[in-house]
């Protein structure tokens, strides 16, 4: 529950999300809805986007064939034009990846698994992870809890690697116990998707990073990461959220100073974070989340030192994979068009 007595947009979006991926992933196996490109449709040019001036004359930041975007950013465009023209626009804005956040996204148009993979392929578009419910009160709900066969087959059939949830590790409470038995969810789901060949991950909000109500001193997030197995449950650091986790959680309900830093704990399991979700805010200490959501580049997270401090890493330039995405753009092509063209302009430092 939020601790401010105003609405809570991080919840209001959680469960938006999650009620998305109910409806539109559950639908139906054999006929999902999607739009393919019109037979018209002239084929796209891959030129990726380019910023007003390079910052810098060294390596890219951003490690080749890795820049994707959560779908989730783009729904209003995938219900109105279809998968089609989306991957079509995403392709131009030089994007190499996609992460899906249901199947179907209000779009029109039957469309099976297999065409929308192959749809995105067209595109020059890798599906590289998906985003599942993970319990419902409903026995029938499209979530790992009720129905992880299915889940998984779909990934299958999509050839993701990844398949995850964006659900916080909630299920049972915030003590510690209910987050030891969430994380032994966590590792069921992680041995049924290791046995299909893929992984499963967990994406974080900022509550991840709260304390245990009745262990005050204990950062739940560290619970979750002790009690997962890390050879079958991995994480989508959701870079945005978890900056807000630090604004908002510095602190134990005590007072007590408990600063974190979240590039930290990346560099110390950077096999642990194969994903991550690109996502920008402009600091604002007035908001009691402490930034305030902005398109990629126009905010004051430093993606240049983030991304750089895990690229170099030895052996894991192209181990990880870079999400852009915005719970709200103002217009979202312009979100995706101009959050490209800043990652990609963006240069180490020499």
């Amino acid at each position: 529950m939020s601790r401010f007595s105003q609405p809570d947009p991080e919840l209001g979006h959680r469960l938006s999300r999650r009620g998305m991926l109910g409806v539109a992933a559950g639908a139906t196996a054999a006929a999902l809805l999607g739009a393919a490109v019109p037979a018209t449709a002239a084929p796209a040019t891959r030129t990726p986007a380019t910023a007003s001036g390079a910052k810098g004359r060294g390596r890219p930041v951003l490690p080749p064939g890795r820049l994707g975007i959560q779908l989730y950013s783009l729904r209003d465009k995938v219900s109105t034009l279809g998968f089609g023209p989306v991957f079509a626009e995403l392709e131009r804005y030089g994007y190499d990846e996609v992460e899906f956040a249901g199947y179907t996204q209000g779009s029109a148009g039957p469309i099976t698994l297999a065409q929308l993979k192959r749809l995105a392929r067209s595109h020059g578009l890798n599906p590289i992870g998906s985003h599942v419910g993970y319990y419902s009160d409903d026995p029938n709900a499209y979530t790992f809890a009720q129905n992880l066969t299915k889940v998984l087959d779909d990934a299958q059939a999509l050839g993701l690697k990844h398949i995850g949830t964006a659900s916080g590790p909630f299920r049972y409470g915030s003590t510690v116990d209910a987050w030891k038995r969430a994380a032994e969810d966590f590792n069921t789901y992680g041995a049924a998707a290791r046995a299909r060949g893929m992984k499963f991950y967990q994406h974080n909000h900022s509550e991840e990073f709260s304390f245990a109500t009745d262990r005050p001193e204990v950062r739940l997030y560290d619970v979750l990461l002790k009690e997962t197995d890390p050879d079958l449950v991995f994480l989508e650091m959701d870079i945005y959220w978890a900056y807000v986790g630090q604004f908002r959680f510095s602190k134990r309900p005590d007072g007590t100073p408990a600063p974190f830093e979240p590039l930290n704990y990346v560099l110390r399991r950077p096999d642990r974070y194969p994903l991550f979700h690109v996502k920008d805010g402009e600091s604002d200490p007035s908001n009691p989340y402490g930034y305030r959501m902005t398109d990629v580049g126009d905010g004051d997270i430093d993606y240049q030192r983030f991304i750089s401090a895990v690229t170099r890493l030895r052996g894991h330039r192209m181990a990880h994979h870079w999400q852009a995405e915005h719970d709200n753009p103002a217009e979202s092509f312009t979100f995706a068009r101009r959050s490209s063209a800043h990652l990609h302009s963006l240069r180490e430092k020499c």
